[in-house]
């Protein structure tokens, strides 16, 4: 299942039942779970560690070195998760000594066409980036997130579960999770409806993040004042509320409104 054009480091670990289309290059330093897929003229360079059932797509390049001036060769790597699709002219880097060293990509995802992930990203599971959606260094993109196409998130910006970003978004400020936005720069169009119902979030959930929502984006209160409401009103005994107050309370870049 290796073609015989295929280019593969001696030191590569290679596991059972992966498929290497032709041209590939498989660097030292990568192991590759059982049962993936490597398109044609993809190239996966190292350390990157590949759990099982991922497909990587033509033209793919996979674990490259950091886009960042100051890199030297450190020791840093990339690890994904499994059942991730990868697909052609997608990039996806290892980390930076600037930060952690390594760059994370969950389970179940799917990055299309030209999608890239920097350095020293956290990427959760079951996200969607669709074509030429992009993520600058150090960015925290949380669970069931939904990209649309040409995105551009900024270094260091944080993007809550489940939230929707329209075709185009851009943004330099954390995005709430649930939230629907959309423009450049980013504004809030209210609660992500649709995608929680989508996701099979109960419906006490939905209107829980409904209420909390119209307190904290809807009242005209200061941040501080609205979460102090969601606790009096005893909110956060929902789960999804209380990570709602958390990841607002922690922002260090500020919240897209």
């Amino acid at each position: 299942m290796i073609h015989s054009t295929a280019v593969i480091h001696p030191d590569a670990d290679i596991g059972e039942d992966v498929a290497v289309g032709p041209y590939a290059c498989i660097e030292a330093g990568v192991r590759i779970g059982p049962r993936c897929r490597i398109g044609a003229h993809a190239i996966i360079e190292g350390p990157t560690q590949m759990g099982p059932d991922n497909t990587v797509g033509p033209h793919a390049v996979v674990g490259t070195a950091p886009q960042d001036i100051g890199y030297r060769d450190e020791p840093t790597r990339l690890e994904i998760g499994a059942r991730n699709h990868i697909r052609e002219f997608a990039t996806l880097h290892r980390g930076s000594p600037k930060d952690r060293g390594v760059t994370t990509v969950g389970d179940d995802n799917l990055f299309m066409a030209y999608a890239h992930v920097g350095h020293d990203c956290i990427v959760g599971n079951h996200v969607i980036m669709a074509n030429s959606a992009m993520l600058g260094g150090h960015v925290i993109v949380e669970d069931g997130v939904n990209m649309s196409a040409m995105c551009g998130i900024h270094q260091f910006v944080r993007i809550g579960e489940y939230a929707m970003l329209g075709g185009g978004t851009m943004t330099t400020m954390d995005i709430p999770p649930y939230a629907m936005v959309s423009g450049n720069h980013a504004r809030l169009y209210g609660l992500n409806r649709r995608g929680l119902k989508r996701a099979g979030f109960p419906p006490e959930h939905v209107q829980a993040l409904r209420t909390a929502y119209r307190i904290v984006f809807g009242s005209g209160k200061r941040l501080a004042e609205a979460l102090a409401e969601l606790e009096q009103r005893h909110d956060l005994d929902n789960p999804r509320v209380r990570h709602l107050a958390q990841f607002l309370g922690s922002s260090t870049r500020g919240i897209t409104r």
